[in-house]
């Protein structure tokens, strides 16, 4: 897969992103990271239901959108917070952002099929579980771990 086309600068075109939808499974299929060449390392999958979400590099919470930016509210897992713009590019989410330091980074998520049926946010002392359809991630203060059931 290849990245959306960058503008002047090398960057995407600045302005008002779209929010996540409300509820989603998405497989990670590149990133890009200030500005290097879009490549993926490792599977990430990233499911939302509702405003929690929970990523399977070991971050979970809240989302909210600004009118311009999703912001990830971090609560269980690796701490922080992190905000990028989100667009659509087909059936794809591209998100840009950057981080608290300061490093810059290009995402492209594609939707995992069998995310229908099911879905739910549950948290519990030092961990969260966010399910969407046949999607589980599971997030506490060591790891977090994805099952497709």
């Amino acid at each position: 897969m290849t990245a959306p086309e960058p503008g002047p600068g090398g960057h995407l075109p600045d302005g008002p992103g779209v929010p996540v939808p409300e509820h989603g499974a998405w497989l990670r299929r590149g990133i890009s990271r200030d500005g290097g060449p879009l490549v993926e390392d490792r599977e990430v999958v990233w499911l939302q239901a509702g405003s929690y979400y929970a990523d399977s590099r070991g971050f979970a919470g809240t989302t909210s959108f600004d009118g311009s930016q999703v912001h990830f509210h971090h609560l269980t897992g690796e701490p922080g917070e992190d905000a990028g713009t989100f667009r659509w590019d087909g059936a794809n989410l591209v998100e840009r952002g950057t981080n608290p330091d300061g490093s810059t980074f290009l995402e492209i998520w594609t939707p995992l099929p069998a995310a229908d049926g099911a879905r739910g946010s549950w948290s519990g002392p030092g961990h969260h579980v966010v399910r969407v359809g046949r999607h589980v991630v599971h997030v506490d203060a060591r790891a977090g771990t994805y099952w497709r059931l």
